[in-house]
């Protein structure tokens, strides 16, 4: 049983006490006997239309606790194996990119020097190439599993680097990611010339757009992704727009006819057998949010991060 989990909500009610992740100890200094660390990346400053997404971890949190330690789906109590707290919020800098790089940066080097799984709610897509500098000292350039609208591989935005359309290009860039393990899945909409999502494929990896995905089936995209990736260490970044906008209206950038919800949580509930060193999941906005929809998809998603977690625990102790 693990040091850490979530309050009991049949002794005490939901509605009471700090909201922090799934009702997990607030606990804001690395511990060896944590697994995974919840934190969040209160940063918008990279978004390029709507803003808002600095507010995200907080509705994120407001939705988790409904969660519940026994995940139904993969036939496993979470906290049987793995000990896990609310880290609270990384440091950033309203409205400063790079010194809230920086900050972010300096918050999960002592998370990870403490062999602690970060799992990071953001904020826009910009903060992952802080989290990708951290993670790439401890484990160096890392797989990729990214479920996206949007390849973020864009060369600048406003005729600047750095942007939450620009952080995949970044951080290959500065060699954080190991491309011939990386893969994007569920990239669609209109772009702005017509070799936009050739520039992913041109820097190595691997891109399935939405259309593509629905045609070859989850399954089969599962199966993609696991021989792409392979063994060695790897991140899983979902950023909610890759969901159609009427199950995740709360977010920067929607996109029409994306994957439902359970096809999400599909995705990344079979997602077995990698070795994931890291997580976030980004661009909530919940300003734009309507029945906290989008906060309750992240959350779940989230939820889906942790329990990969307890499942790769499980099958080392048994």
């Amino acid at each position: 049983m693990g040091k850490y989990q979530p309050r009991n909500s049949q002794e005490s009610p939901r509605f009471c006490g700090v909201r922090t992740f799934m009702r997990l100890p607030l606990v804001e200094t690395p511990e060896p006997q944590i697994d995974f660390a919840v934190m969040g990346a209160p940063f918008d400053g990279g978004q390029s239309f709507r803003t808002g997404s600095r507010m995200g971890p907080e509705s994120i949190r407001d939705f988790s606790v409904l969660l519940r330690p026994y995940n139904v789906e993969q036939e496993i109590n979470l906290f049987d194996y793995l000990s896990g707290v609310d880290y609270g919020d990384l440091s950033v800098v309203p409205g400063y990119i790079e010194e809230s790089y920086e900050r972010i940066e300096k918050g999960l080097d002592e998370v990870l020097a403490a062999g602690i799984t970060p799992i990071v709610l953001g904020g826009d897509h910009a903060i992952t190439l802080a989290e990708l500098r951290s993670i790439a000292k401890t484990h160096g350039p890392v797989g990729l599993v990214h479920f996206d609208a949007h390849s973020d591989t864009w060369d600048s935005y406003f005729g600047l680097k750095y942007n939450h359309g620009t952080t995949f290009r970044r951080a290959i860039e500065e060699g954080l990611i190991d491309t011939s393990r990386g893969i994007q899945v569920g990239m669609r909409g209109p772009l702005y010339a017509p070799g936009d999502l050739d520039d992913a494929r041109e820097l190595g990896l691997a891109l399935y757009t939405t259309s593509q995905l629905q045609s070859i089936g989850i399954d089969r995209m599962l199966e993609i992704i696991k021989e792409r990736v392979g063994n060695g260490p790897t991140f899983l970044s979902f950023d909610v727009d890759f969901l159609d906008p009427v199950y995740a209206p709360g977010t920067g950038t929607p996109e029409v006819a994306g994957p439902t919800t359970a096809e999400a949580l599909r995705l990344v509930r079979g997602l077995t057998g990698i070795d994931f060193v890291g997580f976030d999941v980004v661009e909530v906005l919940p300003a734009f949010d309507s029945g906290q929809l989008t906060a309750a998809a992240a959350a779940n998603v989230a939820y889906e991060m942790i329990t990969l977690l307890a499942l790769a625990k499980r099958a080392k102790v048994e």
